[in-house]
């Protein structure tokens, strides 16, 4: 059995708990700072541990314990949890779309004895893994597309959403430049930006460049494609008011002021669900073709206990590449990309039912 340390009690890190204990092959510590997050875990099944990860030298004891780590803590968090598994020899995986964290877990991962994999969730992680294939199965790329929007089911307010996930990683997206390939050069665009609009199932979004999602995408398909992008799909009419408050009132610039606001005024849903679409163009044996995938998941019970749809997809997510890695079939050192992950692993997995 596995010993796996998930550090970050919040709905996602909760949740990953919950779905990794229920498969039986799992024995799960969760880790917090906050007793009162773990006081809401009240799986007996589920170990439950006060950690500090800004002690590092209590966090390198506890994480030598463990076979493996998720980290669902704030993106800020996760180079010290890195660093500490680098030293414990702890299989390292978190949820961050932070690509400056990233890129600093891949410095960790050089020469390591053991396995670094960031990027774990639904975007980045999944769309990308799902994203690849498909473009893999061209002979030659002319655009691949990536969108995803954990959206509220009955939108009533002006901003047309709800808060589902972290709102510091909402509000990183919606801040930092977002990688991109356009017309065949790959450079960073702004957020916020891109601005399109689409319907699926008969319903209109609109979608516009965030930061993160793309994964590694944009450096493996340099010079193979001519235009690359992820963007965020919300309901018409929320973009306009974003960059009101971000560009206009400058609140970029005022992070820690925006997320009190948002945290205040914009209440959480439990009825939300999770758009999940990408389309790829090309020639496949000298004839023009486009293929897509699709998926929405909606808010659902599992075991007893309601969960979101954003809760499941990125848990699940990161649940299925814990346990793929587990089974042998991921690298077992090093820095470990999504796209290492072969697609129909990852939908035949288990943890698949959450966000296929």
């Amino acid at each position: 059995m596995k010993r796996v340390m998930i550090i970050g009690a919040g709905k996602i890190g909760e949740t990953a708990a919950f779905l990794l204990q229920q498969s039986g092959d799992y024995q799960v510590t969760l880790a917090d700072a906050n007793q009162a997050l773990l006081d809401k875990c009240t799986d007996g099944n589920i170990r439950k541990a006060k950690l500090d990860v800004n002690d590092a030298a209590a966090l390198e004891t506890a994480l030598t314990e463990q076979d493996m780590v998720l980290s669902a803590c704030p993106f800020f968090l996760n180079v010290k949890i890195a660093a500490a598994a680098a030293k414990a020899k702890t299989h390292y995986f978190d949820l961050t779309e932070d690509v400056a964290t990233t890129n600093a877990i891949r410095e960790i991962a050089q020469n390591a004895e053991v396995s670094f994999m960031p990027q774990c969730g639904l975007a980045p992680g999944f769309i990308s893994i799902a994203a690849y294939d498909i473009a893999k199965q061209f002979d030659t790329l002319d655009s691949v597309k990536l969108r995803v929007g954990a959206l509220p089911q009955f939108p009533t307010n002006s901003l047309m959403y709800n808060l589902t996930w972290s709102t510091d990683g909402l509000i990183n997206e919606y801040c930092n430049p977002c990688d991109a390939i356009y017309e065949g050069e790959r450079k960073e665009v702004m957020p916020l930006e891109g601005y399109e609009r689409f319907a699926l199932d008969g319903i209109e979004y609109e979608a516009f460049n965030t930061s993160g999602g793309l994964s590694a995408l944009a450096e493996i398909l340099d010079g193979k494609v001519y235009n690359l992008d992820y963007k965020t799909v919300r309901y018409p009419g929320h973009c306009q008011l974003m960059k009101i408050l971000l560009n206009e009132l400058k609140l970029n610039k005022k992070r820690d002021v925006l997320k009190d606001i948002m945290e205040d005024s914009i209440p959480f849903t439990p009825q939300d669900v999770v758009l999940v679409f990408v389309s790829v163009s090309g020639t496949v044996n000298g004839r023009s073709v486009q293929r897509s995938y699709s998926r929405k998941i909606y808010n659902q019970e599992v075991g007893g206990k309601d969960f979101t749809a954003i809760q499941l997809t990125t848990a699940g997510a990161a649940c299925a590449v814990i346990d793929l890695h587990a089974k042998g079939l991921l690298p077992g050192n090093g820095f470990v990309k999504q796209e290492d992950v072969i697609f129909k692993d990852l939908i035949s997995n288990r943890f698949a039912q959450y966000y296929n």
